[in-house]
């Protein structure tokens, strides 16, 4: 019973930081620039951007955070942020070290480790995933 209380506190947490993050960075919610940040997300490989709507990586970011906070599909969730995190680490947070206050990769691991430890346990009693008995 208190582990269920604390996967549930776990997914909580988790997904609305993915849900804020990714609404501000790909609709411009909570004073987040939409518009840069849908420039610069948008894969280098891409041939054109799309004129209108987020990008898929911030896309998937908002799905996450839903999916994890609600604890339906876990493993489809636990598995968008760790990609998310693990491109992140690669691509803007590790060369700049581990601490976050030189922009490392320091919050960005805790994350990807929270989301691997909830594909690990999965979401527990209070989830979506358990009343639906997934």
């Amino acid at each position: 019973m208190i582990g269920d209380l604390g996967l549930l506190a776990l997914r909580l947490v988790l997904g609305l930081v993915f849900l804020g993050h990714g609404a501000q960075k790909a609709f411009g919610a909570f004073g987040g620039p939409a518009s840069a940040a849908r420039a610069a997300s948008w894969p280098a490989w891409a041939s054109s951007r799309p004129a209108s709507g987020p990008p898929w990586p911030l896309s998937a970011s908002c799905l996450a955070g839903a999916l994890v906070l609600v604890g339906l599909l876990m493993p489809v969730g636990a598995a968008l942020i760790v990609a998310t995190m693990a491109v992140a680490i690669a691509k803007v947070h590790g060369p700049k070290g581990f601490f976050s206050q030189n922009g490392g990769y320091e919050y960005n691991l805790v994350l990807l480790v929270a989301a691997l430890t909830l594909a690990a346990t999965g979401p527990g009693a209070y989830s979506l995933d358990h009343l639906l008995s997934r």
